[in-house]
């Protein structure tokens, strides 16, 4: 089965090459496959030499190298494949070429449930493995639902890691300091809590605990200064864009800009002293997914701009944080539930679509 999968997407590769045109704010883009016959593409990253990683929330890790060919990687952790869960983020640090290291985010299973969990591994280019496979952290227990994982990993300036974990459902949880349902957590790459984090020494507090009252954060990505930014899905509208601050509490589930499924009202209302306000919702929802921040590199003029996927409405959203948070929706037939997207070290815009089954790099038009 793991031989077929690897000539299938061989295969399909080959014809990588079709390219759509969509007419965008800086002009003509190209839209480009670059790998199709993927199965829930999750998480997206690149190597320094230019090769990349590819997750499938089924548990494989799929790697094309700099010369484009493509191979499953073994020695990948055990992972909890149900719901919304499975093998989900990846992240290769900037210390690559001399660490090895990568990470991996994923739901663990845990007695009767599962858990959003990190785990560290050592990659080998030449046998195209992971060896030295170290879970570093994984939530607090209790959970038994399928849903609101969170997952995505971001690399702070300094070297410690951000995970982004959902509430699982649960929503009081994500106000509760016990837990790590609904937070944001802040730990170093082996697992250790440094010691700025903004509840250390707080009896009942769990230290790796950076920020709490989220529901479901699957975008991250550190803006050009530096900072933390998430995106996070609400209920029925509210989704949102927040700048992540130490030790704040984002407020769900006790204020919100959307309704329950139901209709019925979230919480409190939109507002309560000592809850931070998101820097920009959407209603309706758009089930962003994925975080990138422009560096401008290949486009000038979207240096600064805020790309996430929408899962809901099929297209790749461009924000403007300096324009009032304007939005510019890339739409083509290749952006079916973006998932996730990235920038390239030549400054080209990787995306994964999960409807398509491919990931797709865009490029100016020639």
């Amino acid at each position: 089965m793991r031989l077929f999968m690897i000539v299938a997407l061989f295969l399909l590769n080959l014809n990588a090459g079709m390219a759509a045109e969509i007419e965008t704010s800086v002009g003509k883009i190209n839209v480009q496959r670059v790998l199709g016959g993927l199965s829930e593409p999750w998480g997206l990253a690149f190597l320094p030499d230019g090769s990349f990683f590819i997750t499938e929330r089924d548990g494989r890790l799929i790697y094309t190298s700099a010369d484009g060919k493509v191979s499953q990687i073994s020695g990948t952790p055990n992972v909890q494949a149900s719901g919304q869960g499975g093998l989900l983020d990846v992240m290769v640090p900037r210390d690559f070429a001399q660490s090895r290291q990568i990470f991996l985010s994923f739901a663990k299973k845990q007695g009767r449930g599962a858990g959003t969990a990190l785990a560290v591994a050592t990659f080998s280019q030449s046998s195209l493995k992971l060896t030295n496979v170290q879970i570093i952290f994984e939530m607090s227990l209790g959970s038994t639902g399928g849903k609101h994982f969170g997952s995505r990993i971001v690399e702070a300036r300094g070297g410690s890691l951000f995970l982004t974990i959902g509430e699982r459902g649960e929503r009081p949880a994500a106000q509760n300091l016990t837990r790590h349902n609904g937070s944001i957590i802040h730990i170093n790459k082996d697992g250790s809590v440094p010691a700025g984090n903004p509840f250390i020494g707080q009896p009942q507090i769990l230290p790796e605990i950076w920020s709490y009252g989220h529901r479901n954060p699957q975008g991250a990505a550190l803006d050009l200064k530096g900072d933390l930014w998430v995106n996070e899905h609400g209920a029925r509208g509210g989704d949102e864009i927040n700048r992540i601050k130490p030790g704040a509490n984002y407020g769900w589930p006790i204020i919100a800009y959307g309704r329950h499924y139901s209709g019925a009202k979230i919480g409190e209302g939109t507002q309560k002293p000592g809850m931070e306000q998101p820097a920009h919702f959407w209603d309706p929802s758009i089930a962003p997914s994925g975080l990138m921040i422009y560096s401008g590199k290949l486009w000038p003029k979207w240096r600064g701009s805020f790309f996430t996927g929408s899962l809901k409405f099929d297209y790749l959203s461009r924000l403007d944080p300096g324009a009032g948070w304007s939005e510019e929706a890339i739409k083509s037939a290749q952006t079916s539930r973006v998932r996730d997207v990235r920038e390239a070290p030549d400054g080209s815009i990787w995306f994964l679509s999960v409807g398509e089954g491919a990931v797709f790099r865009i490029t100016p038009s020639n």
